[in-house]
């Protein structure tokens, strides 16, 4: 039997005590949202113009809406003008 710990062993077990999910499922929940917040702004910018262009909103309506969402992450990323926001989506 391994004596490794998961280095989120607390969470997890808060997790499986709270919710509907097993240890498995809850150590998965928790690496996917890690992963999420781990995203590098640059390929969260991308990835969101993306997500949102494909939804048919214009640049316009777009680069100020990714602006307010990297204000709300976890792991707060720098402040980017519209323009570096663009830089970071066209080069």
């Amino acid at each position: 039997m391994s004596t490794t710990r998961h280095p989120h062993e607390e969470l997890i077990a808060h997790l499986t005590r709270t919710s509907g999910l097993g240890p498995g499922e809850a150590a998965r929940v928790v690496a996917d949202v890690l992963a999420y917040f781990s995203e590098p702004v640059e390929q969260f910018v991308r990835r969101r113009h993306a997500e949102l262009k494909s939804r048919g909103l214009t640049n316009d309506e777009i680069f100020p809406r990714v602006a307010a969402e990297l204000r709300m992450r976890r792991v707060a990323a720098p402040e980017l003008s519209l323009r570096q926001l663009r830089r970071i989506v066209y080069g």
